[in-house]
């Protein structure tokens, strides 16, 4: 891992303002990840390299999911009835500034993802087994495929044992951050757990490379689905040709974009955050700008662990006179003809009040 100093050093810059950051909020960033960088303040900069505006601003919520309020035991989070979300490592391949659980970052000092002590499974597999409505885990961190393979291939083998448990599903920035960890080795060993699915945090364009691409194709060619799960940050990639670049690459290294995902409400990083209007008009001006595949759902995760809620851009504009006037991707206003009795339960369904 680069030290902070090391990397001022070779990018001509003073890092003494950001020592009072990196105290409260470790810088960690790998080689790899270093080399995307084109310049300062890039895209690829602003992700990782600290700021003084984490510490400046005391807006937000130090836990803004309620992630500790709805863990029944440690590094398990129960939010929805039928799955939940195990916490498997604490190491990441990066420290992105805007994560949402920068409360959980160990010092700057930590060790390495090998050599790092790991936390106690029994709990987590215990409350599993003991609740059979559990259908579905995902495994998350940290970065789950930082763990040696050994104990990675522990937690699966486990969760297999359990016969209510159908789905296992990885997130992971690793595939992007440090593609060479993706070996074959490594995903005909995930193979064996199928249906496995593994869904990736890819932010830019710039993080599509020959490298990332290799990756994904080596997880892919081992029969795992693949999704990428995108923020959408200020002055990074809050731009519809940089997401349209985005979205098309990915699915052309076989990555379905599933969530673009409004910025968590999280202490320390309200100067990532986009007005929510800002995601709507970037996907009404996608539609039908790239493939259907390409569009994924875009959603806020609810203060106070309610969950996940999709937005979509309202293209209706009006309703009446058995039709409603529904505006296209071009901005053209056209009439689509409703059934009899439709347009009651429609206003109702959309919320509109009915003169």
């Amino acid at each position: 891992m680069i030290s902070l100093n090391g990397f001022a050093k070779k990018w001509k810059f003073d890092f003494a303002p950001l020592e009072a950051v990196v105290r409260e909020y470790p810088f960690r960033l790998n080689s790899y990840f270093e080399g995307l960088i084109q310049s300062t303040g890039d895209a690829v900069w602003k992700q990782v390299v600290p700021d003084r505006k984490e510490i400046s601003d005391p807006s937000g919520f130090e836990d803004p999911l309620s992630e500790e309020s709805l863990s029944p035991v440690p590094n398990l989070v129960h939010r929805y009835p039928n799955r939940v979300l195990w916490l498997v490592s604490d190491q990441c391949a990066v420290h992105c500034r805007f994560c949402t659980r920068k409360r959980k970052w160990r010092s700057a000092h930590s060790p390495a993802p090998e050599n790092a002590a790991q936390p106690d499974i029994a709990p987590a597999l215990d409350y599993i087994a003991s609740n059979e409505h559990i259908q579905d885990v995902l495994l998350s961190g940290g970065d789950p495929l930082l763990l040696a393979p050994e104990r990675l291939r522990e937690i699966l083998s486990r969760l297999r044992e359990l016969r209510h448990v159908q789905i296992i599903r990885i997130g992971s920035r690793v595939p992007c951050a440090l593609p060479h960890r993706i070996t074959p080795t490594l995903a005909a060993m995930l193979s064996e757990f199928h249906p496995l699915f593994v869904n990736i945090h890819f932010n830019h364009p710039a993080e599509l490379t020959a490298d990332s691409k290799r990756a994904c194709t080596i997880l892919a060619d081992a029969g795992i689905p693949l999704g990428s799960q995108t923020v959408l940050l200020r002055g990074v990639n809050d731009d519809e040709e940089v997401l349209a670049e985005l979205f098309h690459g990915l699915l052309s290294f076989r990555v379905r974009p599933y969530y673009l995902m409004q910025m968590d409400l999280a202490r320390s990083t309200a100067h990532f955050r986009t007005p929510i209007n800002t995601g709507l008009r970037i996907l009404r001006k996608l539609r039908n700008r790239i493939s259907g595949p390409a569009m994924p759902h875009f959603v806020v995760d609810l203060p106070g662990g309610r969950g996940k809620m999709p937005l979509l851009p309202n293209m209706i504009r009006e309703i009446g006179g058995g039709s409603m006037i529904v505006q296209n991707y071009l901005g053209e206003l056209c009439r689509y003809p409703l059934l009899d009795g439709e347009e009651q339960g429609l206003r109702a369904e959309l919320g509109v009040k009915t003169n």
